[in-house]
């Protein structure tokens, strides 16, 4: 989840901050960098630029440390320069980019903060719940081995949903803390975007689903992707839910990947019918 993160902030430095896609499949050696014949230059998907002989993301951990033993995750930060890793922890990165770099930007990046000064106590607050109980309660539910862990994850998650639910339907929007995007909507974008085309029905997240269950979150998820490029370009519904489908065996031996919900997502005045049938009802009452 937290891959898509960090380029999503990330947009604001594309000159001397570069990106590199890794395949959108996790086996048994970890994540892939693609082939020359896999590049997609749109897509910034190419081979490791800095190591043309490395294929998998593991061997830049392991150059760093011979004796790692730990997880090869993503994202990673890495200093070109010195051949060094920097952080491959998401939430020390996104911190990072607010304003590591100001001095080398323009002015109307440099301004952009995501953290404002009176509202981080707020934000803070919202990230600890957002992250236990969504981020990675998808993910609590959809590991789950027995079917009391698996109720007791599911009702935790939805119980968050309806949390974040109540709070944008009473929030002047049209983003999580009002008129400007904040880290709390970044770190909450990833998980709902995510939600219906693969958290329902992959993960058994299945109470409800945002389009049809939650109007004003589906509200704020729409106005994010499509009134801003940052969260739109750094979304691919179907890379997304090839790589949960086909890395995924445990839960999805046959590799099947879904064809809907189509589309992926709606446009910022559709609604599904029975949005639109609650929507007329509420107006009768």
């Amino acid at each position: 989840m937290w891959t898509r993160t960090t380029p999503g902030v990330r947009f604001s430095f594309p000159n001397f901050l570069s990106l590199t896609l890794i395949t959108n499949l996790l086996f048994d050696l970890g994540w892939r960098f693609a082939t020359a014949e896999e590049t997609v230059p749109e897509q910034n998907m190419h081979p490791d630029p800095i190591h043309p002989t490395y294929t998998h993301l593991s061997q830049l951990y392991l150059a760093q440390d011979p004796d790692y033993s730990g997880r090869y995750t993503v994202p990673l930060l890495y200093d070109t320069k010195t051949d060094q890793i920097v952080s491959n922890e998401s939430s020390e990165i996104l911190r990072m980019l607010y304003t590591e770099f100001d001095e080398l930007l323009p002015a109307k990046y440099a301004e952009i903060d995501l953290f404002p000064a009176n509202l981080r106590k707020d934000i803070e607050e919202t990230n600890d719940w957002t992250y236990h109980e969504i981020n990675n309660g998808v993910y609590k539910s959809g590991a789950s081995m027995k079917q009391e862990a698996y109720e007791e994850a599911v009702k935790a998650l939805f119980a968050a949903l309806d949390r974040a639910e109540a709070h944008l339907a009473g929030s002047p929007g049209p983003f999580y803390y009002g008129s400007h995007i904040t880290e709390s909507d970044v770190r909450l974008y990833v998980t709902v975007a995510r939600f219906d085309p693969v958290y329902h029905q992959h993960f058994k997240c299945n109470i409800r689903d945002i389009r049809s269950g939650y109007p004003a979150l589906h509200q704020w998820l729409r106005r994010l992707y499509w009134g801003e490029d940052a969260f739109k370009s750094t979304t691919d519904f179907q890379q997304i839910k090839n790589h949960y489908t086909k890395s995924h065996l445990r839960l999805n031996p046959a590799g099947i990947t879904a064809l809907g919900p189509l589309p992926h997502i709606l446009g910022l005045e559709e609604e599904v019918a029975a949005a639109k049938a609650a929507a007329v009802k509420a107006k009768i009452v």
